[in-house]
Protein backbone atom coordinates (compact mmCIF):
# COMPACT_ATOMS: atom_id res chain seq x y z
CA UNK A 1 0.00 0.00 0.00
CA UNK A 2 1.59 3.44 -0.88
CA UNK A 3 1.77 6.02 1.93
CA UNK A 4 -0.59 9.09 0.97
CA UNK A 5 -0.74 10.94 4.45
CA UNK A 6 1.21 14.83 4.91
CA UNK A 7 0.27 15.61 0.82
CA UNK A 8 0.08 19.24 0.61
CA UNK A 9 -0.62 21.15 -2.69
CA UNK A 10 0.19 25.01 -3.53
CA UNK A 11 1.12 26.77 -6.97
CA UNK A 12 4.05 28.15 -7.07
CA UNK A 13 6.10 30.45 -9.93
CA UNK A 14 8.45 28.78 -12.52
CA UNK A 15 12.62 29.92 -11.30
CA UNK A 16 13.38 30.67 -15.05
CA UNK A 17 11.48 32.81 -17.57
CA UNK A 18 10.80 31.55 -20.72
CA UNK A 19 11.97 33.28 -24.20
CA UNK A 20 9.15 35.35 -24.01
CA UNK A 21 9.71 36.77 -20.37
CA UNK A 22 7.15 35.31 -18.81
CA UNK A 23 7.06 32.81 -15.76
CA UNK A 24 5.23 29.43 -16.43
CA UNK A 25 2.97 28.66 -13.27
CA UNK A 26 3.04 25.07 -11.18
CA UNK A 27 1.34 22.83 -9.16
CA UNK A 28 3.72 22.05 -6.04
CA UNK A 29 2.84 18.56 -4.36
CA UNK A 30 4.97 17.61 -1.27
CA UNK A 31 3.95 14.29 -0.01
CA UNK A 32 6.52 12.72 2.67
CA UNK A 33 8.72 15.53 2.43
CA UNK A 34 8.85 14.46 -1.56
CA UNK A 35 8.35 17.31 -4.04
CA UNK A 36 6.87 16.85 -7.67
CA UNK A 37 5.39 19.81 -9.73
CA UNK A 38 2.81 19.68 -12.66
CA UNK A 39 3.00 22.57 -15.27
CA UNK A 40 -0.18 24.56 -15.38
CA UNK A 41 -1.85 25.87 -18.64
CA UNK A 42 -1.33 29.62 -17.08
CA UNK A 43 1.94 31.79 -17.36
CA UNK A 44 2.80 35.51 -15.92
CA UNK A 45 5.16 37.82 -16.22
CA UNK A 46 7.00 38.07 -12.88
CA UNK A 47 5.14 41.42 -11.14
CA UNK A 48 1.56 40.05 -11.88
CA UNK A 49 2.46 37.02 -9.56
CA UNK A 50 1.18 37.23 -6.42
CA UNK A 51 2.66 33.97 -3.71
CA UNK A 52 0.17 34.85 -1.44
CA UNK A 53 -3.22 35.03 -3.32
CA UNK A 54 -3.97 31.35 -2.37
CA UNK A 55 -5.70 32.46 0.46
CA UNK A 56 -8.43 33.91 -1.62
CA UNK A 57 -7.96 32.29 -5.12
CA UNK A 58 -6.09 35.94 -6.54
CA UNK A 59 -2.46 34.25 -7.83
CA UNK A 60 -2.55 36.58 -10.32
CA UNK A 61 -3.04 40.01 -9.84
CA UNK A 62 -5.18 42.81 -11.22
CA UNK A 63 -2.31 44.53 -13.17
CA UNK A 64 -2.62 41.56 -15.64
CA UNK A 65 -5.57 42.18 -18.39
CA UNK A 66 -6.36 38.35 -17.88
CA UNK A 67 -6.06 37.89 -14.47
CA UNK A 68 -9.94 37.01 -14.07
CA UNK A 69 -9.34 34.28 -16.61
CA UNK A 70 -5.77 33.04 -15.21
CA UNK A 71 -7.15 32.69 -11.25
CA UNK A 72 -10.55 30.84 -12.45
CA UNK A 73 -8.18 28.30 -14.78
CA UNK A 74 -5.32 27.68 -12.00
CA UNK A 75 -8.30 27.40 -9.45
CA UNK A 76 -9.89 24.60 -11.49
CA UNK A 77 -6.52 23.09 -12.25
CA UNK A 78 -5.36 22.83 -8.80
CA UNK A 79 -8.80 21.40 -7.40
CA UNK A 80 -8.45 18.89 -10.39
CA UNK A 81 -5.34 17.32 -9.17
CA UNK A 82 -6.43 17.46 -5.65
CA UNK A 83 -9.80 15.72 -6.70
CA UNK A 84 -7.53 12.97 -9.02
CA UNK A 85 -5.14 12.30 -5.23
CA UNK A 86 -8.69 12.12 -3.26
CA UNK A 87 -9.97 9.26 -6.16
CA UNK A 88 -6.78 7.82 -5.73
CA UNK A 89 -6.37 7.81 -2.82
CA UNK A 90 -9.24 5.57 -1.96
CA UNK A 91 -7.49 2.47 -3.38
CA UNK A 92 -4.44 3.61 -1.97
CA UNK A 93 -2.38 4.41 -5.28
CA UNK A 94 -2.11 8.25 -4.39
CA UNK A 95 1.36 8.84 -4.91
CA UNK A 96 2.98 11.72 -6.61
CA UNK A 97 3.73 9.72 -9.68
CA UNK A 98 0.26 8.18 -9.98
CA UNK A 99 -1.89 11.98 -9.62
CA UNK A 100 0.42 13.32 -12.35
CA UNK A 101 0.32 10.45 -14.91
CA UNK A 102 -3.80 10.42 -14.06
CA UNK A 103 -3.66 13.89 -15.06
CA UNK A 104 -1.67 13.72 -18.26
CA UNK A 105 -3.91 10.79 -19.47
CA UNK A 106 -7.03 12.48 -18.79
CA UNK A 107 -5.67 15.71 -20.76
CA UNK A 108 -5.64 14.70 -24.21
CA UNK A 109 -9.12 14.62 -24.50
CA UNK A 110 -8.82 18.41 -23.94
CA UNK A 111 -6.12 18.93 -26.99
CA UNK A 112 -6.87 21.55 -28.77
CA UNK A 113 -3.86 21.19 -31.37
CA UNK A 114 -1.09 19.09 -31.29
CA UNK A 115 2.00 17.70 -33.14
CA UNK A 116 3.38 14.67 -33.56
CA UNK A 117 6.14 14.24 -36.05
CA UNK A 118 4.79 15.12 -39.63
CA UNK A 119 1.24 14.99 -38.91
CA UNK A 120 -0.92 16.84 -37.21
CA UNK A 121 -3.60 16.02 -34.49
CA UNK A 122 -6.14 16.91 -31.84
CA UNK A 123 -9.77 19.50 -32.24
CA UNK A 124 -8.59 21.85 -35.07
CA UNK A 125 -6.68 19.06 -37.28
CA UNK A 126 -9.83 17.00 -37.05
CA UNK A 127 -11.78 20.09 -37.78
CA UNK A 128 -9.76 21.27 -41.00
CA UNK A 129 -9.71 17.28 -42.00
CA UNK A 130 -13.04 17.45 -42.05
CA UNK A 131 -13.52 20.30 -44.18
CA UNK A 132 -11.23 18.67 -46.80
CA UNK A 133 -13.31 15.45 -46.68
CA UNK A 134 -16.67 17.69 -47.35
CA UNK A 135 -15.00 19.12 -50.37
CA UNK A 136 -14.16 22.67 -49.47
CA UNK A 137 -10.61 22.70 -50.52
CA UNK A 138 -9.96 26.35 -51.05
CA UNK A 139 -10.78 26.62 -47.45
CA UNK A 140 -9.02 23.72 -46.10
CA UNK A 141 -5.97 25.39 -47.66
CA UNK A 142 -6.65 28.34 -45.20
CA UNK A 143 -7.17 25.91 -42.39
CA UNK A 144 -3.88 24.20 -43.22
CA UNK A 145 -1.90 27.57 -43.43
CA UNK A 146 -3.18 28.64 -40.17
CA UNK A 147 -2.52 25.25 -38.53
CA UNK A 148 1.10 25.47 -39.95
CA UNK A 149 1.65 29.17 -38.14
CA UNK A 150 0.33 28.18 -35.15
CA UNK A 151 2.82 25.14 -35.01
CA UNK A 152 6.03 27.51 -35.85
CA UNK A 153 4.36 29.52 -32.81
CA UNK A 154 4.02 27.35 -30.61
CA UNK A 155 7.55 25.89 -31.35
CA UNK A 156 8.78 29.16 -30.68
CA UNK A 157 8.15 28.26 -26.99
CA UNK A 158 9.23 24.52 -27.36
CA UNK A 159 5.72 23.18 -26.86
CA UNK A 160 3.92 20.49 -29.83
CA UNK A 161 0.75 20.34 -27.63
CA UNK A 162 -1.92 23.04 -27.28
CA UNK A 163 -5.00 22.39 -24.50
CA UNK A 164 -8.29 24.05 -24.47
CA UNK A 165 -7.06 25.66 -21.16
CA UNK A 166 -4.12 26.97 -22.48
CA UNK A 167 -5.99 29.59 -25.42
CA UNK A 168 -6.63 32.56 -23.02
CA UNK A 169 -6.87 36.22 -24.82
CA UNK A 170 -3.48 36.83 -23.73
CA UNK A 171 -2.28 33.54 -25.55
CA UNK A 172 -4.30 34.62 -28.93
CA UNK A 173 -2.61 37.81 -28.81
CA UNK A 174 0.80 36.54 -28.21
CA UNK A 175 -0.02 34.76 -31.22
CA UNK A 176 -1.34 37.74 -33.62
CA UNK A 177 1.98 39.37 -32.58
CA UNK A 178 4.22 35.94 -33.85
CA UNK A 179 1.79 36.67 -37.27
CA UNK A 180 3.86 39.81 -37.66
CA UNK A 181 6.54 38.94 -37.36
CA UNK A 182 6.27 36.43 -40.12
CA UNK A 183 8.06 36.98 -43.63
CA UNK A 184 5.62 37.05 -46.45
CA UNK A 185 6.49 33.88 -48.95
CA UNK A 186 5.20 34.82 -51.91
CA UNK A 187 6.52 38.62 -51.34
CA UNK A 188 10.70 39.89 -51.04
CA UNK A 189 12.13 38.52 -47.40
CA UNK A 190 11.77 41.80 -45.89
CA UNK A 191 8.08 42.23 -45.96
CA UNK A 192 5.57 40.52 -43.29
CA UNK A 193 2.36 39.12 -43.50
CA UNK A 194 -0.42 42.01 -44.53
CA UNK A 195 -2.52 42.79 -42.25
CA UNK A 196 -5.79 41.70 -44.08
CA UNK A 197 -4.37 38.02 -44.48
CA UNK A 198 -3.54 38.31 -40.66
CA UNK A 199 -6.77 38.77 -40.05
CA UNK A 200 -7.81 36.04 -42.12
CA UNK A 201 -5.99 33.40 -40.47
CA UNK A 202 -7.34 34.90 -37.41
CA UNK A 203 -11.24 34.11 -38.52
CA UNK A 204 -9.95 30.61 -38.71
CA UNK A 205 -9.01 30.73 -35.28
CA UNK A 206 -12.14 32.43 -33.82
CA UNK A 207 -13.98 30.03 -36.11
CA UNK A 208 -12.45 26.92 -34.49
CA UNK A 209 -13.09 28.56 -30.90
CA UNK A 210 -17.02 29.21 -31.86
CA UNK A 211 -17.18 25.27 -32.97
CA UNK A 212 -15.81 24.01 -29.87
CA UNK A 213 -18.46 26.16 -27.70
CA UNK A 214 -20.65 24.86 -29.83
CA UNK A 215 -19.79 21.07 -29.49
CA UNK A 216 -18.97 21.77 -25.74
CA UNK A 217 -15.57 21.59 -25.76
CA UNK A 218 -14.94 25.11 -23.54
CA UNK A 219 -18.24 27.25 -22.51
CA UNK A 220 -19.17 30.75 -23.95
CA UNK A 221 -17.50 32.77 -21.17
CA UNK A 222 -13.64 30.78 -21.78
CA UNK A 223 -13.81 32.46 -25.71
CA UNK A 224 -10.69 33.97 -25.74
CA UNK A 225 -12.34 36.33 -28.73
CA UNK A 226 -14.52 38.27 -26.46
CA UNK A 227 -12.03 40.21 -25.32
CA UNK A 228 -9.47 39.76 -28.21
CA UNK A 229 -10.21 42.48 -31.71
CA UNK A 230 -8.26 42.59 -34.83
CA UNK A 231 -9.04 44.41 -37.74
CA UNK A 232 -8.27 44.30 -41.35
CA UNK A 233 -7.48 47.50 -43.30
CA UNK A 234 -9.04 48.65 -46.69
CA UNK A 235 -6.79 48.23 -49.66
CA UNK A 236 -6.94 50.15 -53.05
CA UNK A 237 -9.16 48.88 -55.15
CA UNK A 238 -7.29 48.63 -58.43
CA UNK A 239 -9.55 49.22 -61.25
CA UNK A 240 -9.31 50.06 -65.10
CA UNK A 241 -10.98 53.50 -65.93
CA UNK A 242 -12.51 53.90 -68.81
CA UNK A 243 -9.50 55.16 -71.02
CA UNK A 244 -7.71 52.42 -69.82
CA UNK A 245 -10.26 49.62 -70.99
CA UNK A 246 -10.66 51.31 -74.05
CA UNK A 247 -6.46 51.04 -74.40
CA UNK A 248 -7.05 47.22 -73.88
CA UNK A 249 -9.99 46.57 -76.77
CA UNK A 250 -7.42 48.27 -79.27
CA UNK A 251 -4.56 46.10 -78.90
CA UNK A 252 -3.83 44.14 -81.79
CA UNK A 253 -2.96 40.54 -80.59
CA UNK A 254 -2.65 37.43 -82.29
CA UNK A 255 -5.07 35.06 -82.45
CA UNK A 256 -5.19 32.12 -80.21
CA UNK A 257 -2.14 33.59 -78.21
CA UNK A 258 -2.33 33.89 -74.66
CA UNK A 259 -2.52 37.70 -74.47
CA UNK A 260 -5.31 37.22 -76.49
CA UNK A 261 -7.28 34.65 -74.31
CA UNK A 262 -6.13 36.48 -71.59
CA UNK A 263 -7.86 39.36 -72.75
CA UNK A 264 -11.04 38.01 -73.59
CA UNK A 265 -11.53 36.21 -70.52
CA UNK A 266 -11.15 39.40 -68.74
CA UNK A 267 -13.51 41.24 -70.67
CA UNK A 268 -16.04 38.63 -70.32
CA UNK A 269 -15.79 38.60 -67.08
CA UNK A 270 -16.06 42.26 -66.82
CA UNK A 271 -19.00 42.37 -69.27
CA UNK A 272 -20.80 39.59 -67.31
CA UNK A 273 -20.80 41.62 -63.87
CA UNK A 274 -17.84 40.32 -62.45
CA UNK A 275 -17.40 37.30 -63.35
CA UNK A 276 -15.31 35.63 -61.06
CA UNK A 277 -12.12 34.22 -62.96
CA UNK A 278 -13.02 30.30 -61.94
CA UNK A 279 -16.34 29.86 -63.24
CA UNK A 280 -14.86 31.67 -66.61
CA UNK A 281 -12.25 29.21 -66.31
CA UNK A 282 -15.25 26.37 -65.69
CA UNK A 283 -17.88 27.75 -68.14
CA UNK A 284 -19.16 25.17 -70.71
CA UNK A 285 -21.36 25.18 -73.76
CA UNK A 286 -24.19 23.85 -71.90
CA UNK A 287 -24.26 27.18 -69.91
CA UNK A 288 -25.10 28.76 -72.63
CA UNK A 289 -28.38 28.97 -74.03
CA UNK A 290 -30.88 31.05 -75.44
CA UNK A 291 -29.37 34.52 -74.91
CA UNK A 292 -28.41 33.67 -71.26
CA UNK A 293 -25.73 32.04 -68.93
CA UNK A 294 -26.55 29.83 -66.63
CA UNK A 295 -24.28 28.20 -64.19
CA UNK A 296 -23.49 27.47 -60.55
CA UNK A 297 -20.95 29.21 -58.85
CA UNK A 298 -18.15 27.48 -57.64
CA UNK A 299 -17.46 29.00 -54.97
CA UNK A 300 -20.02 28.05 -52.87
CA UNK A 301 -21.28 25.28 -55.36
CA UNK A 302 -24.80 26.11 -54.53
CA UNK A 303 -26.05 29.58 -56.08
CA UNK A 304 -27.48 29.13 -59.43
CA UNK A 305 -26.89 32.65 -61.47
CA UNK A 306 -28.80 33.08 -64.77
CA UNK A 307 -28.25 36.12 -66.62
CA UNK A 308 -28.89 37.55 -69.67
CA UNK A 309 -25.65 37.85 -71.66
CA UNK A 310 -25.04 41.07 -73.09
CA UNK A 311 -23.80 42.14 -76.75
CA UNK A 312 -19.97 42.65 -75.68
CA UNK A 313 -19.77 39.00 -73.91
CA UNK A 314 -21.84 37.96 -76.70
CA UNK A 315 -19.26 38.89 -79.27
CA UNK A 316 -16.27 37.20 -77.23
CA UNK A 317 -18.25 34.08 -77.11
CA UNK A 318 -18.59 34.15 -81.16
CA UNK A 319 -14.86 34.18 -81.35
CA UNK A 320 -14.56 30.67 -79.67
CA UNK A 321 -18.02 29.32 -81.67
CA UNK A 322 -17.49 26.89 -83.89
CA UNK A 323 -19.36 23.73 -85.42
CA UNK A 324 -17.18 21.45 -83.60
CA UNK A 325 -18.10 22.37 -79.91
CA UNK A 326 -19.77 19.96 -77.97
CA UNK A 327 -22.14 21.16 -75.32
CA UNK A 328 -19.05 19.59 -72.72
CA UNK A 329 -16.53 21.37 -73.91
CA UNK A 330 -14.88 24.35 -72.43
CA UNK A 331 -15.37 27.32 -73.56
CA UNK A 332 -12.02 28.85 -73.05
CA UNK A 333 -9.47 26.22 -73.86
CA UNK A 334 -7.53 26.57 -71.15
CA UNK A 335 -9.04 24.02 -68.77
CA UNK A 336 -8.54 20.52 -70.69
CA UNK A 337 -12.00 18.60 -71.70
CA UNK A 338 -9.81 15.27 -71.25
CA UNK A 339 -9.05 15.42 -67.65
CA UNK A 340 -10.67 12.86 -65.09
CA UNK A 341 -12.39 15.96 -63.62
CA UNK A 342 -14.09 17.18 -67.26
CA UNK A 343 -16.48 14.54 -66.99
CA UNK A 344 -18.68 16.12 -64.40
CA UNK A 345 -20.39 18.96 -66.42
CA UNK A 346 -22.36 20.18 -63.49
CA UNK A 347 -21.24 21.97 -60.76
CA UNK A 348 -23.09 19.41 -58.61
CA UNK A 349 -21.35 16.73 -60.22
CA UNK A 350 -18.34 18.58 -59.68
CA UNK A 351 -19.12 18.27 -55.91
CA UNK A 352 -19.06 15.20 -55.94
CA UNK A 353 -16.11 14.06 -57.43
CA UNK A 354 -13.63 12.06 -55.06
CA UNK A 355 -11.63 14.54 -52.78
CA UNK A 356 -7.89 14.00 -55.07
CA UNK A 357 -9.86 14.81 -57.85
CA UNK A 358 -11.27 18.09 -56.40
CA UNK A 359 -8.14 19.15 -55.07
CA UNK A 360 -6.39 18.35 -59.05
CA UNK A 361 -9.44 20.67 -60.34
CA UNK A 362 -8.31 23.21 -57.49
CA UNK A 363 -5.15 23.29 -58.61
CA UNK A 364 -5.65 23.51 -62.02
CA UNK A 365 -7.67 26.70 -61.56
CA UNK A 366 -5.32 28.45 -59.60
CA UNK A 367 -2.63 27.74 -62.29
CA UNK A 368 -4.08 28.45 -65.24
CA UNK A 369 -5.78 31.74 -63.39
CA UNK A 370 -1.89 32.19 -62.89
CA UNK A 371 -1.32 31.87 -66.40
CA UNK A 372 -4.37 34.31 -67.23
CA UNK A 373 -2.60 36.96 -64.99
CA UNK A 374 0.53 36.86 -66.82
CA UNK A 375 -0.80 37.59 -69.97
CA UNK A 376 -2.65 40.27 -68.86
CA UNK A 377 0.36 41.69 -67.14
CA UNK A 378 2.14 41.84 -70.60
CA UNK A 379 -0.67 43.42 -72.83
CA UNK A 380 -1.53 46.16 -69.52
CA UNK A 381 2.24 47.11 -70.54
CA UNK A 382 1.28 47.11 -73.83
CA UNK A 383 -1.32 49.47 -73.19
CA UNK A 384 1.09 51.78 -71.12
CA UNK A 385 -1.15 50.63 -68.16
CA UNK A 386 0.79 50.89 -64.91
CA UNK A 387 -1.69 49.12 -62.65
CA UNK A 388 -1.08 45.29 -61.85
CA UNK A 389 -3.92 43.81 -63.82
CA UNK A 390 -5.57 40.81 -62.67
CA UNK A 391 -8.78 38.87 -63.33
CA UNK A 392 -10.23 40.13 -60.35
CA UNK A 393 -9.12 43.73 -61.35
CA UNK A 394 -11.90 42.87 -64.01
CA UNK A 395 -14.81 42.10 -61.15
CA UNK A 396 -13.78 45.79 -59.54
CA UNK A 397 -14.00 47.47 -62.78
CA UNK A 398 -16.95 46.01 -63.50
CA UNK A 399 -18.17 47.58 -59.87
CA UNK A 400 -16.54 50.85 -60.52
CA UNK A 401 -18.24 51.83 -63.73
CA UNK A 402 -21.68 50.29 -62.28
CA UNK A 403 -21.40 53.11 -59.61
CA UNK A 404 -20.55 55.68 -62.35
CA UNK A 405 -23.54 54.45 -63.63
CA UNK A 406 -25.26 55.62 -60.94
CA UNK A 407 -26.25 51.87 -60.21
CA UNK A 408 -27.72 51.57 -56.15
CA UNK A 409 -25.27 49.55 -54.21
CA UNK A 410 -27.76 46.85 -53.29
CA UNK A 411 -28.27 46.21 -56.94
CA UNK A 412 -24.79 46.09 -57.52
CA UNK A 413 -24.59 43.63 -54.55
CA UNK A 414 -27.31 41.42 -56.60
CA UNK A 415 -24.88 41.19 -59.78
CA UNK A 416 -21.67 40.51 -58.20
CA UNK A 417 -23.43 37.96 -55.73
CA UNK A 418 -21.88 39.40 -52.63
CA UNK A 419 -23.10 37.52 -49.35
CA UNK A 420 -23.92 40.99 -47.48
CA UNK A 421 -24.49 44.60 -48.55
CA UNK A 422 -21.54 45.50 -46.38
CA UNK A 423 -18.83 43.68 -49.08
CA UNK A 424 -20.24 45.69 -51.81
CA UNK A 425 -20.15 49.14 -49.50
CA UNK A 426 -16.59 48.08 -48.94
CA UNK A 427 -16.11 47.92 -52.60
CA UNK A 428 -17.83 50.91 -53.38
CA UNK A 429 -15.98 52.66 -50.24
CA UNK A 430 -12.96 52.35 -52.25
CA UNK A 431 -13.71 53.88 -55.04
CA UNK A 432 -15.01 56.64 -53.75
CA UNK A 433 -18.62 57.90 -52.41
CA UNK A 434 -20.52 59.55 -56.16
CA UNK A 435 -23.59 60.51 -54.32
CA UNK A 436 -21.11 63.13 -52.12
CA UNK A 437 -19.36 64.17 -55.40
CA UNK A 438 -22.87 64.44 -57.20
CA UNK A 439 -23.89 66.46 -54.23
CA UNK A 440 -21.21 68.75 -53.92
CA UNK A 441 -21.69 69.60 -58.01
CA UNK A 442 -25.34 70.06 -57.11
CA UNK A 443 -24.09 73.24 -54.67
CA UNK A 444 -21.41 74.35 -56.12
CA UNK A 445 -20.65 73.15 -60.18
CA UNK A 446 -22.04 75.10 -62.90
CA UNK A 447 -21.48 72.65 -65.27
CA UNK A 448 -24.39 71.30 -68.09
CA UNK A 449 -24.16 68.15 -65.95
CA UNK A 450 -25.05 70.31 -62.62
CA UNK A 451 -27.69 72.15 -63.97
CA UNK A 452 -29.50 68.94 -65.39
CA UNK A 453 -29.30 67.35 -62.29
CA UNK A 454 -30.55 70.46 -60.35
CA UNK A 455 -33.49 70.74 -62.96
CA UNK A 456 -34.51 66.70 -62.40
CA UNK A 457 -34.11 67.59 -58.49
CA UNK A 458 -36.36 70.37 -59.06
CA UNK A 459 -38.99 68.77 -60.83
CA UNK A 460 -39.50 65.43 -57.93
CA UNK A 461 -39.69 63.52 -60.61
CA UNK A 462 -40.42 59.74 -59.34
CA UNK A 463 -37.69 56.85 -59.64
CA UNK A 464 -40.00 55.63 -63.05
CA UNK A 465 -40.00 59.25 -64.90
CA UNK A 466 -36.21 59.38 -64.19
CA UNK A 467 -36.01 55.99 -65.98
CA UNK A 468 -38.24 57.16 -68.97
CA UNK A 469 -36.12 60.64 -68.98
CA UNK A 470 -32.77 59.20 -69.50
CA UNK A 471 -34.35 56.78 -72.22
CA UNK A 472 -35.27 59.56 -74.31
CA UNK A 473 -32.01 60.76 -73.92
CA UNK A 474 -30.04 57.93 -74.41
CA UNK A 475 -32.49 57.08 -77.56
CA UNK A 476 -31.65 61.27 -78.71
CA UNK A 477 -27.98 60.29 -78.28
CA UNK A 478 -27.89 57.50 -80.08
CA UNK A 479 -29.12 58.87 -83.32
Amino acid sequence: MAKTKNTTFALVLNSRPNRFGKYAIYVRIIQDRKITTTKTSVDVEKKNWNPEGGKNENWVRQSDLDFKSKNDILSKELAKVKKTYQELKETSTATTENIIATIKAGASSATFFKVEEENMTGFAAKRAQQIHDEGGIRNWKIYVTFLNKLAGFLDTQHKKELLFAEITTEFVHDFYSYLGTISNERSNASAKLSLNYKATLMNKFKALMQLAIKEKKITADKDPFLFFEYKDENTTKEKLDETEIKALQALELEKDSLEWHSRNCFFFSFYCAGMRAADVLLLRWKNVEGGKLNYTMSKNGKLVIDRDIMPQAAAILDLYRSKDNNPGDYIFPLMSNSKDYSEALAQVELSMLPNDVKQKVFNEISSKNVLLNKGLKRIAKKAGISKKVTMHIARHSFANKAMKEGIKSSNIQGLLKHSSLSITEKYMGNFGNQEDNETLHKIFGNSKKAQLLKLIDSAKLSDEDINKLMASVLAVLDK
